[in-house]
């Protein structure tokens, strides 16, 4: 049987600082940014897509700094 390995698809602030280099605190305003612009409830999650096409960084970077 093969095994799939499920990828994360949700971004927290300490994703965005390990990505960036950037604060934490740094991380969540950037997000609340994300979803203000999106339109999204505080409550409602950034995807990686969503990050990916908002900051323009390729979305298989980002999944590559989320597998580990």
């Amino acid at each position: 049987m093969v095994k799939v390995k499920l990828n994360r698809i949700c971004i927290y602030p300490k994703d965005v600082q390990r990505i960036t280099g950037k604060s934490e605190k740094s991380g969540s305003r950037l997000l609340k940014k994300i979803r203000e612009q999106m339109g999204k409830k505080d409550h409602q999650f950034i995807t990686t897509e969503e990050f990916a096409n908002y900051t323009g960084i390729a979305q298989k970077l980002i999944e590559e700094y989320l597998a580990d």
